[in-house]
């Protein structure tokens, strides 16, 4: 029997004890979590400083700090999220409970990224510690320093069966993936993404797959370019362009080509000052395989800003490239790096067919300030998310479900969206063994005559709530006319009455809320 058998079996195991179930236990799994990220943020910077190059600022900017975030939100909403969820009844089931009621999946393997080897690791397994589960963790063997680190010292906050880490390969990740979960969360490329999806298939195990793609931005030629480069140009070369919901090119109309390539050069100067090589913020290319990749996607484009580089250091520097077109080298798969292409449109509609052209991406970026161009760019393309006039910040937003579509992934993350995605949300229906009067129209022998009857009560939905208020608005109008009633003897015609009826019923239902 394999280690990662083992692993999974133990893990699976200990999660028959129902130790998972009960929400205090998950906060207290999620409080370890939290005081992991606190007590180890010297260790995970310096790993992913040794992984990428990141400074400990941009570590806590794009690893730690929204994990944290994911962590405290969960905390605080877990009873809220894992609670019943009434839903609408019809006639039919009106006197019966009928609600949601999320529960645990069971096993969830989730398999990190290099790029962001912490946020997009333990992202989901915040999500799945909430939603009750266990989880085998596999961080990706190219960011081998946080790996490390992971696999050391995540143990001595989580539980160790539940939440085990599983570090190796290729070889190990095959291992893992010939075993049965019951959900499996990936985020990296397309390409391995097939190959988890083809293993999950074998157990009928649902995936989750976070995926990347090449994410268009297109500048409208009327809006402010030097604020839209500024923001391009951070969102590009954050992490040296290795991040999924980086704009991978750009979309522009030849009149401002020379602006963009213009003002992006004054943006990198203003962020990496003229030597980025030397500057604390600029990262470096994950491993030479990657750095050799990124270099030769330049052929056949002509460098406009940029293009240095150092293979003993993995350093390529921010770099414009323009005489791009759709058939260039640099344009047949994901960049993932440094490199930003600049292609030229005759506007909007060309723009998008362009992008409808291509695999469905994880984000379209639109920077313009005609709101009716941007709803035509969100109302004609398909994308994992829409962003306008800004780069990466979506990702911050809990609240919006974070993934992708066709080529991009499917399946979403972040806040609730995880905590659903990670759960079952299981549909229940209490009935009572009275009333068998009404039930006695679904059986037979006489089903005909009642279908009419049936079908009435069957698609007939009732708002519960607005029923409630019905009655208590009928109640209050029958204890109103009563108080009037009573004291009728000062009012001798009816419309005196009624006035005196219609303020107390009024009164009442403004301070019931009604």
């Amino acid at each position: 029997m394999s280690r990662e058998q083992l692993v999974v079996q133990r893990a699976r195991k200990s999660f028959h004890t129902g130790k998972t179930k009960p929400l205090e236990y998950r906060v207290h799994q999620l409080k370890s979590l939290l005081r992991f990220i606190s007590d180890r943020r010297r260790d995970i910077a310096d790993a992913v400083k040794r992984d990428l190059g990141k400074s400990e600022h941009g570590t806590e900017l794009f690893e730690t700090l929204g994990l944290e975030g994911e962590i405290k939100l969960a905390i605080e909403k877990l009873s809220e999220w894992a609670a019943p969820r009434p839903v609408e009844k019809n006639l039919l089931t009106i006197t019966d409970e009928v609600y949601v009621q999320p529960e645990p999946l069971g096993v969830v393997l989730i398999i990190g990224a290099w790029n962001y080897p912490w946020a997009v690791t333990l992202q989901p397994l915040v999500g799945a510690i909430a939603a009750g589960n266990a989880a085998v963790i596999k961080p990706s063997e190219v960011s081998s320093h946080s790996a490390k680190v992971m696999e050391e010292l995540l143990p001595q906050y989580l539980d160790k069966d539940l939440y085990p880490v599983v570090t190796g390969g290729v070889s190990e990740t095959q291992e893992l993936l010939k075993q049965r979960f019951d959900h499996i969360f990936y985020t990296g490329s397309s390409v391995v993404g097939k190959l988890v999806m083809e293993a999950a298939a074998r157990h009928l195990t649902p995936v989750t797959l976070e995926l990347g793609g090449k994410s268009p931005c297109y500048i409208d030629k009327n809006c402010d370019i030097t604020v839209a480069c500024r923001r391009i140009t951070w969102g590009k070369f954050v992490n040296c362009g290795q991040t999924c919901i980086a704009p991978d090119y750009v979309l522009c109309e030849p009149s401002v080509q020379s602006r963009v390539v213009e003002e992006i050069n004054k943006s990198i100067k203003e962020f990496y000052t003229d030597n980025p090589k030397t500057f604390e913020d600029y990262g470096r290319i994950i491993n030479q395989r990657h750095f050799k990749r990124v270099m030769s996607l330049m052929e056949g484009s002509t460098v406009a800003v940029g293009g240095d580089s150092d293979e003993s250091q993995c350093y390529i520097g921010p770099t414009v490239l323009k005489d791009v077109t759709g058939e260039s080298k640099v344009m047949k798969e994901e960049i993932f790096g440094p490199l930003l292409p600049i292609i030229t449109v005759s506007g909007v509609e060309e723009a998008i067919q362009f992008i409808n052209e291509r695999e469905k991406p994880l984000v379209v970026y639109v920077f313009s300030n005609d709101n009716k161009l941007i709803k035509r760019v969100i109302a004609e393309t398909s994308s994992g998310a829409l962003l306008a006039n800004d780069c990466l910040v979506h990702f911050t937003v809990s609240a919006l479900p974070f993934g992708g579509v066709g080529n991009s992934g499917m399946g979403c993350y972040h806040g609730r969206h995880s905590f659903d995605q990670l759960s079952h949300l299981r549909s229940c229906l209490i009935k009572q063994l009275k009333m068998e009067g009404i039930n006695s129209m679904r059986y037979p022998p006489h089903t005909a005559k009642k279908l009419g009857w049936a079908r009435f009560f069957l698609l007939k939905h009732v708002n519960v709530c607005r029923l409630r208020r019905m009655a208590l608005l009928a109640m209050f109008t029958g204890l109103a006319a009563f108080v009037v009633q009573v004291k009728g003897v000062k009012y001798s015609s009816p419309v005196q009455i009624g006035i005196k009826s219609f303020v107390l019923v009024s009164g009442m239902l403004y301070f019931t809320g009604i």
